[in-house]
């Protein structure tokens, strides 16, 4: 779940002489006071603002641009810390010590609910709702509430409803990108094995790739409505509509021919290694994973457009799925420096910086896709805007963490244990529905 929110995007290795060009957030910060700025353009002078989240390396760098473009803006001094992968085991403490910083970064928006439920938010300005009513859709704003209040705005995305498959291996086997399940596994996997390609490199043993291929198939076969029901718990995992899921999901693991390794070797690979399999030792066609795919096929060699394609993900049912993860910023004080750092990031203009930076996806229907590096990046923006209300956020990411989002147990574990023995379903089902079950009740 960490890894699948942390490199997001195509344009991730794209575009590195982007990187540094037109970014108005390299502007000095005010420690010093530029000559000729006028007081009120800078109305959070003295002001330090700590904001933790998880990113490091390039997306830290990449992110410290535009937190540069807001302190030139306002003035004010930001300090970034970064959490690590468990968000959750860094701020605890902090919380609990009384000692939080202004705003943090959360990689699902369960943990929204989790702190609320706690009363560790604090409810969003009037500015700052003003601007994500401005800039995105109602599904968004709901996503970042609880108990009635607006705590937290989406600030960065990632597109999951993709297949990426090595052009050239289609081009061996007479293979064709699917725009159906059943086109899928009947002609294009099955075309490809019939080559002696396996069809899929699995990255099983990081569980929550399991996962997002779950969520493809069941919004595509369930509909939207039992979506959003399933991810709240309001209808058991043991509904004849996940049976409908796993049964498809079923039709690539009950086939050891259709999975690099067969079920063994899948369990025993992780993300992003499945990728390497594909596009830098070729050993299998096709991965089923998000944008970030993109930064290991061209770490690996591959061209993005040319030798790494994408296909939407092929409709298993009568919806066409638009499955996003993403990174969500709420205020921990309800301070004057926090609420103008969220209203600024929640904007058109903060998106806009944020966006000329690889490895970034705007859910701000008003940054504009011509402010990303790369035309993949450009037109999985425009996939997001067009989606409107049809668009449903990663599931495992909505649940608790214990079910959700932790390795080894809940929904990864069975999942992965699924794919060992996919004849057995109901199993399946009843082990989601008891771990369910159990989280939900914490």
């Amino acid at each position: 779940m960490r890894a699948k929110t942390t490199a997001v995007v195509a344009g991730l290795m794209l575009a590195v002489a982007a990187c540094g060009g037109g970014q108005s957030g390299e502007t000095t910060p005010s420690a010093g006071g530029d000559t000729g700025s006028a007081p009120a353009a800078q109305p959070l002078a003295g002001t330090t603002i700590e904001i933790a989240a998880k990113w490091t390396g390039e997306e830290q760098a990449n992110f410290e641009k535009v937190l540069r473009a807001f302190e030139a803006k306002t003035g004010a001094k930001v300090t970034y810390a970064s959490t690590g992968e468990d968000t959750g085991a860094y701020l605890g403490p902090r919380i609990q010590g009384g000692n939080p910083p202004d705003v943090a970064v959360l990689p699902q928006p369960g943990l929204v609910q989790q702190y609320a439920e706690q009363n560790s938010l604090k409810p969003l300005s009037t500015e700052v709702q003003t601007q994500i009513d401005q800039n995105y859709t109602p599904y968004w704003k709901e996503l970042g509430s609880a108990k009635g209040q607006v705590y937290g705005v989406l600030v960065k995305a990632a597109h999951k409803s993709l297949i990426w498959y090595r052009a050239p291996a289609f081009e061996d086997a007479g293979a064709q990108p699917a725009t159906t399940w059943d086109e899928l596994i009947g002609k294009t996997a099955q075309t490809l094995s019939d080559s002696g390609t396996a069809p899929f490199a699995l990255c099983a043993a990081s569980g929550w790739t399991l996962t997002d291929l779950f969520e493809n198939v069941y919004l595509s076969s369930a509909g939207p409505e039992n979506y959003d029901k399933l991810s709240k718990h309001e209808i058991p995992w043991t509904d004849p509509s996940v049976a409908t899921a796993l049964e498809k999901m079923a039709q690539i693991f009950g086939k050891k021919e259709f999975m690099l390794g067969g079920s063994s070797g899948a369990l025993q690979t992780d993300f992003p290694t499945c990728a390497t399999q594909v596009f830098g030792q070729k050993k299998a066609a096709m991965v089923i994973e998000a944008d970030f795919v993109a930064s290991s096929a061209v770490q690996s060699g591959a061209k993005v457009g040319e030798d790494a394609k994408i296909m939407p993900f092929p409709k298993a049912g009568d919806t066409a799925p638009v499955v996003l993860g993403g990174d969500v910023a709420v205020a921990l004080k309800d301070s004057k420096g926090a609420m103008a750092l969220l209203e600024y990031l929640a904007s058109a203009e903060g998106g806009s910086v944020w966006a000329k930076t690889p490895g970034y996806l705007s859910p701000n229907r008003n940054v504009s896709p011509d402010n990303y590096p790369d035309e993949l990046t450009k037109q999985l923006a425009q996939t997001i805007i067009s989606a409107g209300e049809s668009v449903r956020y990663d599931m495992s990411d909505l649940a608790p963490s214990a079910f959700g989002g932790t390795d080894g147990k809940g929904e990864w574990k069975a999942l992965q244990d699924f794919l060992r023995d996919p004849k057995d379903i109901k199993g399946a089902q009843e082990q989601l529905e008891s771990d369910a079950a159990k989280a939900w009740k914490k």
